[in-house]
């Protein structure tokens, strides 16, 4: 069982606010997502070999979009509904949920450098892992405050799954190593350096 604490969960204020805990998680998964370049995260994700059932890369911006919308907005319900009631034990499921959720959050933004930026898929895994057993766990204890919110988690929570799947799968069919699918071209840039491809990626059609 895990306890509250405020040194490392996102302010009262935040989750007080339905804009702002709905505003918070997507903007945060907007800027880690731009920041690791989506241009190239796309050439790494059809670069490498993957599982079965692989979704195309456009899925995956409308989709996290609206799930860190419904974990922000399932926040607010649960810590509306639960600082507002009379029952000590409530108020304290509240309290920690607001602590599990800032620890799952921390987690899912780290998954994205780990596997496209750092290319660390044992790493990356491990990651997605920790952050589904956090979530679900999380779900039940926002279940025992509000079943809206609980509800609000579970497209989140099965998408979890969905992709600790596909980064499991991925890291296996490439031998837990990523670094072995680049090779260096020679630079179209002005200036020194090389550029870099996996060489397994489909040819660009003209």
């Amino acid at each position: 069982m895990t306890t509250y604490i405020p040194s490392i969960t996102l302010p009262d204020a935040i989750f007080a606010n339905p804009a702002a805990s709905i505003l918070v998680p997507v903007g945060l998964g907007l800027g880690v997502g731009y920041s690791v370049s989506p241009k190239n995260t796309q050439k790494t994700y059809l670069a490498l070999k993957q599982p079965p059932y692989r979704p195309p890369p456009q899925v995956f911006g409308p989709t996290w979009t609206t799930l860190y919308a419904l974990m922000g907005y399932s926040a607010y319900r649960a810590w509306t509904t639960g600082t507002e009631s009379l029952n000590p034990y409530t108020i304290e499921l509240t309290k920690q949920g607001a602590t599990l959720f800032t620890i799952q959050l921390g987690l899912n933004l780290v998954w994205m450098p780990l596997f496209f930026g750092l290319k660390r898929p044992i790493e990356a895994t491990a990651n997605i892992v920790a952050l589904t057993s956090v979530t679900g766990y999380l779900t039940y204890v926002w279940s025992q405050v509000d079943s809206v919110a609980a509800w609000c988690m579970a497209p989140y929570l099965g998408w979890l799954g969905f992709a600790t799947y596909l980064s499991a799968g991925t890291g296996y069919l490439n031998n837990w190593n990523f670094a072995d699918k680049e090779r260096e071209m020679k630079s179209t840039n002005t200036g020194s350096g090389v550029d870099k491809d996996y060489v397994n990626k489909a040819p660009e059609q003209k």
